[in-house]
């Protein structure tokens, strides 16, 4: 296991929340630094096989010789597909933990950090496809940007970060961190600025990568490869990703609108497990800052 890669949130509560079969079919949607699959298969006896799914080739480094365990080197919103392809109709617990890896932020090639003011601003967790974060920056229309920043950064000032973007750009085509950075200065407010500079990064991020698409993807296959009794365990790290996962496990749609039946009774494919969210515990924070706003949440196939 490759604990430089990333030291993961709430491993012990996720896990036990999948309320492993012994015998069963799993799969970790994000092997990232393996951690999560390691303990999966603690659990597992011969029969059993777990699936890890990370589109970042970097993670295929982190694989376990394991004949229990497949890599598969693609991104979750092709869950159903993958399966299939490896002749498999339904799994028995899918776990998803949905934060940036330490891997991603620490390095400064990638472009997720405000930190490294040398790095590219590519932000792609697959590097080999898609638009990286310069790209969106360079050839996005002022509201499309806006856009982005409003809902995905959750920032009042969008359209004067999408004013100055626009207006930088028609004189150098954005390349690197710092030209972004220096761009957004003036922009936040000083007693909150490396907040609303998470903020921005994040909202950047999410676009390239289509995180809350993708979300929505995989919860709807969840619905559809998980057995009776099956498990889906998320973790998530910001309120835009936790609305989507509170609403679908409660309501079986990300939007969260409540089908009732005759009786009055709510319709779901789900139900939930723990009805208040689980947090990291003071112990875990102060070895890993970075799990700070985790929270877990686990629903069970009906």
């Amino acid at each position: 296991m490759n604990n430089a890669y990333h030291i993961p949130a709430l491993l012990q509560e996720s896990i036990n929340g999948l309320n492993i079969k012994p015998d069963g079919v799993y799969a970790d949607v994000t092997f990232g630094g393996s951690s999560h699959s390691r303990e999966i298969l603690k659990h597992l006896n011969e029969n059993g096989r777990l699936f890890g799914f990370d589109q970042d080739i970097d993670a295929y480094h982190n694989k376990i010789d394991d004949p229990r365990f497949t890599f598969v080197h693609g991104n979750f919103r092709y869950l159903k597909r993958f399966l299939k392809y490896y002749d498999v109709e339904r799994v028995d617990g899918i776990l998803a933990d949905l934060g940036l890896s330490s891997h991603h932020v620490d390095d400064r090639s990638r472009g997720f950090s405000f930190r490294f003011e040398d790095g590219e601003l590519d932000m792609r967790m697959n590097q080999s496809a898609g638009l990286t974060a310069a790209e969106v920056l360079n050839t996005y229309t002022e509201k499309e940007l806006a856009d982005v920043f409003f809902l995905y950064g959750e920032l009042y000032n969008s359209h004067s970060i999408a004013r100055a973007v626009v207006k930088a750009r028609a004189n150098e085509p954005f390349k690197t961190v710092a030209q972004f950075a220096e761009v957004l200065n003036g922009l936040l407010k000083r007693e909150k600025e490396k907040k609303d500079m998470a903020r921005v990064f994040q909202a950047l991020r999410i676009e390239v990568n289509k995180e809350l698409e993708v979300l929505k993807e995989l919860l709807e296959q969840s619905a559809e490869v998980l057995n009776g009794g099956g498990r889906l365990a998320v973790i998530t790290y910001h309120s835009l990703e936790d609305r989507l996962v509170k609403n679908f496990m409660r309501t079986g749609n990300v939007d969260g609108k409540y089908e009732k039946d005759f009786y009055g009774n709510v319709i779901s494919p789900f139900a939930v497990i723990n009805n208040k969210v689980i947090i990291p515990n003071e112990e875990e924070i102060s070895n890993n800052p970075r799990s700070r706003s985790a929270k877990l949440r686990i629903a069970e196939k009906k």
